[in-house]
């Protein structure tokens, strides 16, 4: 089996048909499996499935059991030597995959590649880029200097967005909404850290990859589109803006808290926490 195109689901029946659909031209000539894993979804999305795709591999949790482990459940089960992590809200353009796929076999020392995401409207999605996310690019990120200085490297960290988004770059990360990446990956560093219930495990994955020697590229020669907060998380908002906050502290301190004092960790522990509960108020505010 060339390549393993992996799916998990939680309330996006009305992007599955759409998103699988176009998954055959995008990979072209390669021979290739797609399996969803559902998350206990109440939109019927399994009975879709089943009727009006049965090639796919359907696997079935009866709770929601978190993104990570649902994808890993899936890579588990995988049988290519290619892996193609996707999001149920993306629609893939004609050779999409395959290009990538082509663009890892011509470069042995690349262990992860992702495309170029758009949104529906054709704008770019900056979090198909990144950099590490060290405290100084996230809190950048957050008090939005980024995007007052989106040329400044020093600033601009966290989605490189000082780097073309028109060419070919190695990055330290790319979207879990849609990466590709060699199985020997996963035989280096083990499946994606299921700590996180959901956010910053494509992160994490990307970093231990490039931590084990693998190369990582961002190529815009691929291109997807991803509706984005169309699938789980708009379905379960609270428990998204929870598991987003929290994903973001189990990362510092897997990662970067040896690397600070005792007084940050504790300043950006409450930076998080403060954070997390203005945007619950917001979010009640908007509902």
């Amino acid at each position: 089996m060339d390549v393993s195109v992996c799916i998990v689901n939680l309330n996006a029946k009305k992007h599955l048909d759409k998103c699988i659909k176009t998954i055959p031209k995008a990979i072209g000539l390669y021979e290739y499996e797609i399996i969803v894993v559902d998350n206990n979804s109440k939109d019927g999305s399994r009975n879709f499935i089943k009727k009006n795709f049965p090639l796919v591999s359907l696997l079935v949790n009866y709770y929601n059991d978190g993104y990570t482990r649902a994808i890993n459940k899936a890579l588990k089960k995988s049988l290519g030597n290619y892996k193609v992590v996707l999001n149920p809200d993306t629609i893939l353009m004609p050779n999409s995959i395959g290009l990538l796929i082509k663009f890892l076999k011509e470069n042995d020392s690349i262990g992860i590649v992702g495309p170029k995401v758009i949104n529906n409207d054709g704008s770019f999605q900056p979090s198909c880029k990144r950099g590490i996310a060290r405290p100084y690019a996230v809190f950048s990120y957050f008090f939005g200097l980024s995007k007052l200085f989106p040329k400044n490297r020093k600033f601009a960290e966290y989605h490189l967005s000082y780097l073309d988004h028109n060419e070919i770059n190695e990055v330290n990360g790319v979207s879990g909404s849609c990466m590709v990446f060699r199985e020997n990956v996963i035989n280096d560093i083990g499946f994606f850290d299921e700590q996180y219930f959901a956010y910053q495990e494509d992160s994490d994955f990307c970093l231990r990859a490039q931590e084990n020697g693998w190369k990582i590229y961002y190529n815009p020669n691929s291109i997807i589109k991803h509706l984005g907060g169309q699938g789980g998380a708009n379905s379960v908002p609270f428990k998204a803006i929870f598991e987003w906050h929290n994903s973001y502290y189990k990362y510092y301190f897997k990662h970067f808290s040896n690397d600070y004092s005792i007084l940050f960790n504790i300043f950006y522990s409450i930076i998080m926490f403060v954070k997390l509960i203005f945007s619950i108020i917001f979010q009640f505010i908007k509902r």
